[in-house]
C-alpha cells in the first residue's frame, strides 16, 4: 500500500511538472517594420533620446578624433584574420543567423523552435536598440572610416547603403549591447562570457572598417539606455519572464541543444583573443 501511494505521488508530481513545462505561451505574430525586421517593444516617443545622451561626434583636430584614427589603423591590420572572419559574421543581423551570436557564451543554441519567446525577445529588442541611434545618425551624418581611408569593408554589397547612413553612433553596437544585457539578466551565471561577447560584437564594426571607435562606444551607451527603457514595457517584461521559463524548462528536461560545434567555439575564442 505504501509503495502504491508513493507511486501515485510520483506520477502526480511528474504530471504537474509536465503541465508546467507545457504552459509557456508562445509569442503572438508581430508585424514587420521592413522585410525581416519586426516592430520593437517600444513606441517611437519612448525610445532613448540619442541627441541628448551621446552629444556630438569627435571633430577633426581633436584628441578624440586622433584616437579614432589611430584605432582604425589598428583594426585595418586584422583584415584576413580569424577576427576579421568573426566580424564578417557579426555584420549579419538577419535571423536565424544572428540568434547564434551568443551560442558559445551561453553554451546552447537559441532556436525559434526551442526558445520562441527568447528568439522573439532578441528580434524585437534589436529594433528598439537600432532605432535608438537613428536621430543622432540622421543629424550628424558622420562619414564612415571606409569613406575616408578607401580600404575594404566586411561586406562591399552594403557600402552604398552605408554611405548614406551616418556612422555615429553605431546601431550594431547598440543591438549587441542590448542583447548582451538581456541575456545576462536571463542567464546570470554566464554573464561574464555574455558581456564579453557583446563587447566583441560591437567592436566587430571597427574591425569591419565601417565605424570609428567613438561610434561604437556611444552606440553601446544607447544599447544600455534601450535596455533600461525596455523594462518600462509590460509586454517586454512578460516576454522576458517567458524566455526565462523556456531556459529553465529546457534545462530541466535536458533538451537544451549543445553548441553545434565545439570547434567553432574554439575558433571564436581564438578570434576574440586577437583583440
Amino acid at each position: 500500500m505504501k509503495n502504491l501511494l508513493l507511486t501515485l505521488i510520483l506520477i502526480s508530481l511528474s504530471f504537474l511538472s509536465f503541465a508546467n513545462q507545457q504552459a509557456i505561451p508562445t509569442p503572438e505574430p508581430v508585424e514587420e517594420l521592413s522585410p525581416g525586421v519586426l516592430y520593437g517593444f517600444l513606441p517611437w516617443p519612448s525610445l532613448p533620446d540619442s541627441l541628448n545622451l551621446v552629444g556630438k561626434p569627435p571633430t577633426s583636430g581633436t584628441s578624440e578624433m586622433s584616437f579614432d584614427q589611430e584605432r582604425n589603423k589598428e583594426m585595418l591590420l586584422l583584415k584576413g584574420s580569424k577576427r576579421w572572419d568573426l566580424a564578417v559574421s557579426d555584420s549579419n543581423l538577419r535571423f536565424p543567423h544572428a540568434a547564434g551570436t551568443f551560442s558559445c557564451a551561453l553554451g546552447f543554441e537559441i532556436t525559434e523552435k526551442d526558445y520562441p519567446n527568447l528568439y522573439m525577445l532578441l528580434r524585437r529588442s534589436a529594433t528598439d536598440a537600432g532605432l535608438s541611434t537613428f536621430a543622432a545618425k540622421k543629424k550628424y551624418q558622420r562619414s564612415r572610416p571606409f569613406m575616408v581611408n578607401k580600404q575594404p569593408t566586411c561586406d562591399p554589397s552594403k557600402e552604398d547603403h552605408l554611405r548614406t547612413s551616418g556612422a555615429y553612433p553605431s546601431g550594431h553596437s547598440a543591438i549587441g549591447w542590448v542583447w548582451a544585457l538581456i541575456l545576462s539578466e536571463l542567464v546570470p551565471d554566464k554573464s561574464n562570457a555574455i558581456l564579453a561577447r557583446g563587447r566583441a560584437f560591437a567592436q566587430s564594426r571597427a574591425v569591419c572598417n565601417v565605424h570609428w571607435q567613438s561610434d561604437i562606444v556611444n552606440g553601446s551607451v544607447l544599447g544600455a539606455a534601450a535596455y533600461s527603457k525596455l523594462h518600462s514595457s509590460a509586454l517586454f517584461l512578460t516576454t522576458i519572464k517567458r524566455a526565462k521559463a523556456e531556459i529553465q524548462k529546457n534545462k530541466n528536461i535536458e533538451q537544451t541543444k549543445e553548441v553545434e560545434s565545439l570547434e567553432a567555439c574554439k575558433i571564436e575564442a581564438e578570434a576574440l583573443a586577437m583583440l
